[in-house]
């Protein structure tokens, strides 16, 4: 039996082509996809700038309904709609010994180090399974994954209540980062982009103003914030804009590095000031057992998501997708099968 599936067979060669069907093994299930998000990690992994091989089906955050149950398999029936948290990791390593499976010695994922879910149907570990709500469409529950990066984020930042925030990138990350700020405690969360359309998102979703990037240094002149932030945001992973949001961290600031870059990007920092002004510098990989406190997130509705989806294509159009120029106004794109 096979199946049809977005490949990418070498950086920025995209195609969509008849792969084998991916039986599950022993403790998996194999899910027939629903709907799923195209992430920047995605974009990333199609520019030959991640750690994923080739060929690849890409894809990890994602929706559908069990289609087939390995054995030793239990709780779960044929039909029952679900998502997955794509993390693979071997539970035995000192880091998965000590809370840390997203440093696993062993680390995979699906769609970045084996195949994912842009495909008719995908493998996972059992293990890693949770039910959907009948109440919960198939694009929230493809919302869940990228939620719990957020969460592993605020559980990484541990924002104090009425700390001052500035956020830079205000795309499909950046909405969701601000909804959970607020609930975390922060007072003012500045967004920073440079979409108009993207900043007046944020606003409605709790931002308490957004700013157009070529304006951002005027806040430094404010006498509100002319000593800096308590926390400062990347969620774009483009190198010039962290290095410019170091010059926005006040004395004992956090600085949490979200968005993703390319494996070679570099950046200037001076020490001095790392020193002399406290900084404390976070980075926030992926999911470390957050699936499941997104999952509540979003099925308590306490962030609001589907009004991200911008567009649902086919994966017939997804090869196209990857290999245009991307809008500026685009929130989530996901793929419906």
């Amino acid at each position: 039996m096979n199946m049809k599936a977005l490949v990418f067979e070498a950086p920025r060669k995209a195609v969509v082509k008849e792969v084998p069907y991916p039986k599950p093994n022993h403790n998996e299930v194999t899910i027939k996809v629903a709907s799923t998000g195209i992430c920047g990690t995605d974009i990333h992994i199609f520019e030959g700038e991640f750690i994923s091989p080739y060929p690849i089906i890409p894809g990890h955050e994602f929706s559908g309904i069990i289609y087939e149950i390995g054995s030793n398999v239990s709780g779960f029936e044929v039909g029952d709609r679900v998502s997955a948290d794509p993390t693979l990791y071997c539970g035995a390593c000192e880091f998965c010994l000590t809370q840390r499976t997203n440093q696993c010695l062993n680390w995979g994922a699906l769609g970045n180090t084996v195949n994912g879910s842009m495909a008719e149907f995908v493998s996972v570990p059992a293990r890693n399974v949770v039910k959907l709500p009948d109440e919960m469409s198939f694009q929230e529950g493809a919302f869940i994954e990228p939620m719990a990066c957020v969460v592993h984020a605020m559980n990484r930042l541990q924002t104090k209540a009425g700390d001052r925030v500035i956020l830079f990138g205000a795309g499909a990350m950046g909405q969701q980062l601000v909804q959970a700020l607020i609930h975390s405690g922060a007072s003012a969360v500045v967004v920073v982009d440079m979409s108009p359309g993207k900043l007046e998102q944020a606003v409605k979703r709790g931002a308490t103003r957004g700013v157009l990037a070529e304006e951002a240094g005027e806040l430094l002149h404010t006498p509100e914030y002319k000593h800096g932030f308590d926390i400062v945001v990347d969620a774009t992973g483009i190198p010039a804009v962290i290095e410019r949001a170091f010059a926005f961290m006040g004395p004992t600031a956090k600085y949490l590095q979200f968005g993703v870059t390319a494996t070679d990007a570099r950046i200037s920092l001076s020490p001095f000031e790392l020193y002399n002004k406290d900084w404390t510098l976070i980075g926030s990989m992926a999911i470390n057992q957050t699936f499941l406190p997104a999952f509540h997130w979003v099925k308590e509705k306490r962030v609001e998501l589907l009004s991200l989806i911008s567009r649902e294509i086919s994966l017939d159009e997804a090869p196209a997708f990857f290999e245009q120029a991307k809008s500026p106004d685009w929130f989530k794109i996901q793929i419906k099968l």
